[in-house]
């Protein structure tokens, strides 16, 4: 059983959220500020986190910040700001998804679903589970694995299928609507700004591990894999 960890401030958002996924068959524990998340994050093995951007005292986003100097967990933010500049900070601080209150329990359930199953994929044939490389960067989908020069890379699960999609696909350039419907199924619609910032995530990963150029702009069009050079070369 998948466990979900919920963190709001407001007992009714958490009865309304906690009712909808212990339906939909997932094991939740709630926390109610972001000190009570670090605490349940530490102690319990997670699947995901449904996490609250308006905490008091230590926001959402300084939680998700936390949380990813040890862990790639899955987490959903929730807010009550609808602006974008909001919903990009949050992904591109590692956020996976973001949905904004009011929100319909189904969707967010449906968001959940997604989310994991990006995060462990159904078996697939085997072409599909080859090791993909270009230059001396390694994806390794079965193990939902990145490395360069051997060293491990850690990427969300949109990074991870952003960056499969190119290695699947090198000459090939994306628009971000392409980009779009294959990292994000069942229908979930996301900017071209939520785009732009994996793309930016992705390069900045890559980058500090000594892999420059590794996606390229193609003007008018989208990105593309670039040459995944050694930044030393």
């Amino acid at each position: 059983m998948r466990h979900i960890l919920v963190v709001d401030d407001d007992q009714h958002i958490r009865d309304v959220i906690c009712f909808t996924l212990e339906k939909a068959g997932y094991k939740v524990s709630v926390a109610r500020d972001g000190g009570e998340a670090l605490v349940h994050f530490r102690a319990n093995q997670l699947d995901l986190i449904v996490l609250d951007v308006g905490l008091p005292e230590m926001d959402g986003l300084e939680v998700c910040r936390q949380i990813r100097k040890d862990s790639e967990v899955p987490i959903l933010f929730l807010s009550a700001r609808s602006d974008e500049i909001d919903r990009v900070l949050g992904l591109e601080i590692g956020g996976d998804d973001y949905v904004t209150k009011p929100f319909s329990p189904r969707e967010l359930s449906a968001r959940v679903s997604v989310i994991l199953k990006r995060m462990n994929p159904s078996p697939v044939v085997d072409d599909e589970t080859s090791v993909l490389t270009m230059g001396d960067l390694t994806l390794d989908p079965a193990h939902r694995s990145v490395r360069f020069n051997l060293e491990a890379v850690s990427l969300t699960a949109s990074e991870f299928n952003i960056l499969q999609i190119f290695l699947r696909r090198p000459r090939v350039a994306f628009t971000r609507e392409q980009i779009m419907v294959s990292a994000y199924p069942a229908n979930i619609h996301v900017s071209d700004r939520t785009i732009d910032s994996h793309i930016r995530n992705v390069r900045w990963k890559l980058n500090s591990v000594g892999c420059a150029n590794a996606i390229e702009t193609v003007h008018g069009v989208g990105f593309r894999l670039g040459s995944c050079q050694s930044v030393a070369q």
